[in-house]
């Protein structure tokens, strides 16, 4: 399928990803999320998470719940900084020589995870620790990776997900 790419998810057997190019697939952003809801309508996992940045999408299943985020690597201000960080992952971000590649990270590893979660909008981002810094990627039963996004410039992508 053009435009359509299977992500490698790092450490093993885990949730399918797969990496969505509205661009090389010559789609429109509707055109990108009708088929990123086509992918996720067909792929059969009992848990499927979507999540856009046009011109990209990625979606994700698992047989456990799972989350997925792309976001655009931009200039992210202080005011954006108070309100995901945690108070140590403020002073991070402070002494980060790429603040606005770590603040963009955290806020999708903190995405991704709400949506594992089941109630992405019931998180206060600045109360919620991100996976980012989970220790090898793990908090109890469940995992975290920045995905692997070679032909990709500029995003950053995390997943998060239930180990049943």
């Amino acid at each position: 399928m053009i435009g359509a790419q299977h992500v490698a998810v790092p450490g093993g057997p885990g949730p399918q990803v797969r990496l969505l190019d509205a661009h090389e697939a010559g789609l429109s952003d509707s055109g990108l999320r009708a088929w990123a809801r086509e992918i996720g309508g067909s792929c059969g996992g009992a848990h499927v998470t979507r999540s856009y940045r046009f011109p990209y999408a990625l979606v994700a299943w698992h047989v456990a719940p799972v989350g997925v985020d792309i976001e655009r690597i931009e200039l992210c201000t202080d005011a954006f900084a108070h309100l995901v960080c945690t108070p140590a992952e403020h002073r991070h971000a402070a002494a980060s020589r790429e603040p606005d590649r770590y603040l963009s990270s955290l806020w999708s590893s903190k995405e991704a995870l709400t949506k594992a979660l089941g109630e992405p909008l019931a998180y206060e981002p600045a109360r919620l620790p991100s996976p980012l810094n989970w220790r090898g990627g793990v908090a109890g039963r469940w995992r975290a990776t920045q995905l692997p996004l070679p032909t990709v410039v500029a995003h950053t992508a995390w997943l998060c997900w239930r180990m049943d």
